[in-house]
């Protein structure tokens, strides 16, 4: 189906293809959503129907070409139905985070200038409601519920409200009125306008609105796929990474569209396992840390109790783990141990697999590492883990590996029509370019910054010139900021330029702004963060000495003991207070759930600071990984 991407293809033409091209009947189910009775399908037909009212009535309210709305809500089949709808007459999806304070909920909407927000839950409308009054440009907020009745919404506000089923009640009543007009604003849609504003936090702390145009989307989606071909129309997608993120949005969303593949999503991340079993998806994207934690179950739950039970498991992991690396070595895998496999399968590996519905081909991961053990035992129990790589800013697929050839803690070749290069970041020396047509599985660089050209690299950063051109250089290159090599002909991501974090999940947090909150509180004189690979945010906090001497009248030999942190609950407690304090004005996955307090200060002669007194985190980590540790123990 992708033979059907071409130069003038758009996000609207995606779905309206596979139904064109005979792939699939309006009857087929695309998408499935939990009922209170279990998952209910819902068809193209009512996909394309709902998109259709949803384009009548952005049109109807004076919605044109260019102009963003925006969407504050989880995965649910509303997204795509307003997705669907803006983009047909040429509008731009402004896609939040739900889970972002207030202040940068406000700040997105007013620098992007949204025209609408559609909202998924009454908590995220309270919220939005606070702040509604701050944004101009804000002509209507739609609710995805309709019980209002508990929603206290002030007066000035009462008449931009409406429902999303009123929207869609009033879409079907013009839709005729404006059927041609609307069919004109797509036919008029290229390959080069925007599609999406997708914000990142930058290390400024605010929020770039990433513009990603519609040929970014379908070029990236063309080229994952003639990578990863094993996709196919009959393929079950289970979505939960949220599609305010660009992963999810390009690696389920996208791709199903294409294919005409069922996209199912699930209630939440807690329902997870549960929805799993009764969705039974084939294929799913995924970050790391649910791949850690599906291990971490499978593990424990094989080697629990007495017996033959650990002694089998452990077995069969074993037996996988030599059928695996013999297929990974191109060699066959001779009768007895075939025979032994199969046994494994059958007492050890189809239980494990019936835990995410049995149908399982292969997972999609990206947004942060994924441990090389974590991947190796799923590709011993025979489920194939395609690690991948992008940023937001690359639409986002630049690498990923393929199904037939994995190589663990790496992400994978180059998709066509893109060029990485490896760039020595002191001389900047380009010190190999490679593309799909240049991949040698023997082949190896040194390390230097990663860059790329291709369709998929954004154009820019809304309103912002100066920091798109400090990522794009003269030559057209996008300066990733990671630092990576080719390694057995696959990109391997080694470090990083720049000190941001990606927590397990795949959040991107950046210590500086995150610091500088905290810092903020007359109590906390340095600040180091930590949680690269972590399930939450720690801290080392340096408290104020003189206040606090001040505060509990303490010696100065307090500061002077041996023992490098300070374990003292009163100490906590006094600075936990503005640490709690603080952090409501920090999304949720960026706030400070745990931290050490050191008792002197970072400084420059112990080498932990450089010249103009910024942390050397590589020092610091190394110094105190023991301290570290405990943090997450």
């Amino acid at each position: 189906m992708i033979a059907h991407i071409n130069d003038k293809t758009t996000i609207p033409d995606l779905i309206r293809n596979v139904l064109q091209h005979g792939q699939k009947q309006p009857s087929d189910t695309f998408l499935q959503v939990r009922g209170k009775d279990g998952y209910e399908p819902i068809t193209f037909e009512t996909t394309i129907n709902n998109a259709k009212a949803v384009s009548a009535y952005l049109y109807d309210l004076g919605v044109k070409k260019g102009d963003r709305c925006a969407m504050l809500m989880d995965n649910c089949p509303e997204f795509v139905f307003f997705d669907q709808g803006l983009q047909h007459i040429g509008g731009v999806n402004v896609s939040i985070y739900p889970t972002l304070a207030e202040k940068e909920i406000e700040y997105i909407l007013k620098d992007s200038g949204a025209r609408a927000v559609v909202v998924g839950n009454p908590f995220l409308l309270k919220k939005l409601l606070k702040i509604a009054g701050n944004c101009p440009d804000l002509t209507r907020i739609i609710p995805k519920f309709d019980d209002l009745s508990k929603i206290n919404i002030p007066e000035e506000l009462k008449e931009k409200v409406t429902t999303f089923s009123a929207i869609l009640k009033k879409g079907e009543e013009v839709f005729k009125t404006h059927e041609a007009a609307i069919h004109a604003e797509k036919d008029l849609l290229t390959q080069d306008d925007i599609a999406a504003l997708i914000y990142t936090s930058g290390t400024t702390g605010t929020p770039k609105g990433v513009m990603l145009t519609h040929g970014n989307f379908v070029t990236n989606v063309k080229a994952a796929l003639s990578v990863v071909t094993e996709i196919s129309g009959e393929d079950v997608f289970l979505s939960f990474l949220p599609l305010s993120h660009v992963f999810e949005r390009t690696a389920t969303y996208l791709i199903c569209l294409t294919m005409g593949t069922q996209m199912a999503f699930a209630e939440s991340l807690e329902a997870l396992p549960k929805n799993m079993m009764e969705v039974r998806p084939t294929i799913m994207a995924a970050v790391p840390r649910l791949m850690e934690k599906i291990h971490d179950k499978a593990m424990k739950n094989g080697t629990s109790g007495g017996g033959l039970k650990p002694k089998i498991f452990l077995w069969a992991i074993k037996v996988g783990s030599k059928v695996r690396e013999l297929k990974e070595q191109g060699k066959s895998v001779g009768a007895f141990l075939n025979w032994q496999h199969g046994l494994a399968e059958k007492l050890v590996f189809s239980k494990v697999k019936e835990k995410t519905g049995g149908r399982i081909r292969f997972m999609i991961t990206g947004g942060a590492a994924l441990p090389q053990n974590v991947g190796e035992f799923f590709g011993n129990l025979g489920i194939k883990v395609l690690e991948g790589y992008g940023l937001t800013e690359t639409s986002p697929i630049m690498a990923v590996n393929t199904y037939d050839r994995q190589v663990f803690g790496a992400v994978g070749i180059v998709p066509p029509g893109m060029t990485v290069a490896i760039q020595n970041y002191e001389t900047m020396e380009i010190l190999t370019e490679q593309t799909y047509e240049t991949y040698n599985p023997t082949y190896e660089c040194p390390e230097g910054e990663i860059i790329l050209k291709g369709p998929n690299v954004m154009k820019g950063y809304w309103n912002k010139p100066k920091e798109t051109a400090e990522v794009i250089d003269k030559d057209g290159w996008f300066h990733t900021g990671d630092v990576g090599k080719f390694e057995k002909g696959y990109l391997k991501i080694t470090d990083r330029i720049k000190n941001m974090l990606v927590n397990a999940y795949g959040k991107n947090v950046y210590p500086t702004p995150v610091e500088n909150t905290y810092l903020r509180s007359p109590k906390i004189e340095q600040m180091f963060l930590i949680g690269d690979k972590r399930e939450f945010i720690s801290a080392i906090i340096v408290p104020s000495q003189e206040l606090l001497q001040e505060t509990f009248d303490l010696p100065n030999s307090f500061f002077e003991e041996k023992d490098q942190f300070i374990e003292d609950d009163f100490v906590r407690d006094w600075l936990k207070e503005d640490v709690n304090k603080l952090s409501l004005d920090l999304a949720k996955f960026e706030r400070i759930k745990t931290f050490k307090i050191k008792r002197v200060p970072f400084t420059l002669e112990s080498g932990e600071l450089t010249p103009t007194l910024k942390t050397k985190r590589k020092i610091i980590m190394e110094n105190y990984a023991p301290q570290i540790e405990e943090l997450y123990s």
